[in-house]
């Protein structure tokens, strides 16, 4: 069945397919769905009960595979709905967020190095290191970071749905899991906490801490920046249009 094209109101940055009715709405509720697995469920007692129910691996994988199924689902819905403009973002602003985007994806290299607050919880009784001294989240500070740049550079009601739903993710998932670790390492978890903060750089400059970059190293960086320049060379090839627009 050949669905009716709906009316294009704007050109987002991801869109490059025919927008079709109802896809919004479709959009909304998997990112309502999203947030609701990885706040509602991962972060709240709820957790434990299914864990108690299904066991710790069964859970995880039924968890992994809803949490892939929501994100390709949320793609082709975001591809296909609706959507309007509200704002353009000038080509200046574009040249800033683009630029914002390599500390975010160094932080995103920098938190596969031994992180307390990831899966697995390498390093929770010992002292805070590296990245850790200048976030205790720096994979939901990169995620967290990557939608809301999107956000702000695509200025359209379905981006704003879908990356939103990301951001919020993130954000909240900070405090979730603060309050997770709490109570599953009652013992560890505070020395941890009083040398770190979610906020970056606040653990240092309240004296809590300080600066390391010996203990980052040049891997996160340059792996960082590597994959910074590729996205932005072939961003266009890869998502059908180009993170800047340079001459127009």
């Amino acid at each position: 069945m050949n669905l009716p094209l709906a009316p294009r109101f704007g050109y987002p940055g991801g869109h490059t397919a025919p927008e079709y009715p109802r896809m919004f709405a479709l959009l909304f509720l998997l990112a309502i769905a999203w947030v609701g697995v990885h706040v509602g469920v991962s972060g709240t007692a709820l957790r434990g009960r299914l864990v108690a129910a299904l066991g710790e691996k069964r859970f995880l994988l039924v968890y992994s595979i809803l949490s892939f199924v929501l994100v390709f689902a949320m793609v082709l819905a975001w591809r296909r709905a609706e959507t309007t403009i509200l704002w353009a973002a000038a080509p200046g602003l574009r040249w800033v967020l683009a630029f914002l985007m390599l500390p975010v994806f160094i932080l995103f290299v920098a938190s596969h190095k031994r992180n307390p607050t990831a899966f697995g919880n390498k390093g929770l009784g010992e002292e805070a290191r590296g990245i850790q001294r200048i976030t205790r989240h720096p994979m939901l500070w990169a995620f967290g970071g990557w939608a809301t740049i999107h956000m702000i550079g695509n200025g359209d009601t379905a981006a704003l749905v879908f990356f939103g739903a990301f951001a919020v993710t993130a954000f909240l998932g900070m405090p979730s899991i603060d309050a997770k670790l709490a109570a599953r390492h009652p013992e560890a978890w505070p020395a941890f906490a009083r040398q770190t903060s979610i906020l970056p750089f606040a653990a240092i400059a309240q004296g809590r801490n300080r600066l390391a970059l010996k203990e980052i190293g040049l891997m996160p960086p340059l792996v960082g920046l590597l994959i910074w320049a590729a996205l932005l060379h072939f961003h266009r090839g890869i998502f059908g249009v180009p993170a800047l627009i340079i001459g127009g």
